[in-house]
């Protein structure tokens, strides 16, 4: 099994948990979650790479291998995403260096996994 169907799994599992709870402004959360990143004046490749600079910005290690996944599934390229850390780390400063070794080690793994498939 790969890193990233571990991560989706794990977030499917804990999500379906929470959801299950049955509170009101949760389901209204993950829904304006969901709806937020469908396509509309901006691309959903688009609101992907700015969810990825604002979770690397939050220092959410989660968020960004999130984004990560939902970018690679876009078609990002190794060189759009180094453009977009070059943005997370001019307005997050240097505390989001850690993360953007993370995220691209995260981002090699999906490369990785897809040129083995």
């Amino acid at each position: 099994m790969s890193l990233e169907n571990d991560f989706n799994d794990y977030r499917a599992k804990m999500n379906e948990k929470i959801l299950a709870q049955g509170d009101t402004n949760m389901k209204r959360l993950y829904a304006l979650d969901a709806s937020t990143y469908q396509n509309g004046a901006l691309s959903v490749k688009t609101k992907e790479m700015l969810g990825l600079v604002s979770s690397m910005v939050l220092r959410c290690d989660d968020c960004i291998k999130y984004h990560l996944g939902k970018c690679k599934e876009e078609g990002l390229t190794t060189e759009e995403l180094f453009e977009i850390f070059t943005v997370a780390n001019l307005v997050g400063g240097t505390i989001v260096i850690p993360h953007t070794r993370r995220a691209l080690e995260y981002w090699e793994s999906l490369s990785n996994e897809n040129q083995v498939k």
